[in-house]
């Protein structure tokens, strides 16, 4: 069975029109997809919400999604940009069923902060995973990604962006792309 939708989230620094998610939407239509703000974002705040706050709010959305589309969560898709995609990874690792997380530009540690990782959750994903990713993101290698990404538990599948930095700048049909096939492959 097919996803039956796709909720994307944005980075920290960004907005639901990020380009490369608006990249995703148009590419993936008709396929219902929701870009979604965090609530920092909807009241005006630049710096973003503690964890639990924006892990609630992908829960809260990604049910509102379903429920809408008359689908259960574990059909649909979701994820997003660096943040927003880590918030969807944690949610699933918290128990939100779906068919799978896509993370774009995952950030694995604070750049030049290699001891500081963010991969102690990974181990709890069961569902298929595709981490789209720029060989050189100071967020991660592609080596440490390969190496933190052996903990889900779902299949896993990368798709890494040569010289491509976090912020994978003009590559927005690569990546709609690459999540168009890799959905189509579900």
């Amino acid at each position: 069975m097919r996803a039956k939708g796709l909720v994307l989230f944005p980075g920290a620094g960004s907005d639901r029109n990020h380009a490369s998610l608006v990249a995703l939407e148009e590419r993936l239509s008709p396929l219902p997809v929701a870009r979604v703000d965090f609530p920092y974002r909807r009241a005006g705040r630049k710096a973003p919400d503690r964890a639990p706050v924006l892990v609630d709010c992908v829960v809260r959305e990604v049910k509102e999604f379903a429920a809408l589309n008359s689908c259960r969560t574990s059909s649909l898709v979701i994820g997003g940009r660096s943040m927003g995609g880590r918030m969807c990874s944690m949610a699933v690792a918290d128990g939100l069923a779906v068919k799978g997380l896509v993370l774009i530009s995952y950030p694995l540690h604070p750049p030049a902060k290699p001891e500081t990782l963010r991969v102690e959750h990974l181990s709890n994903i069961a569902a298929s995973t595709l981490f789209v990713h720029g060989t050189d993101d100071p967020f991660g290698s592609p080596a440490e990604l390969r190496r933190f990404a052996r903990r889900v538990k779902g299949d896993v599948t990368f798709h890494f962006i040569e010289r491509g930095h976090h912020d994978l700048k003009g590559s927005d049909v690569l990546i709609a792309d690459a999540v168009g096939e890799w959905m189509a492959s579900l």
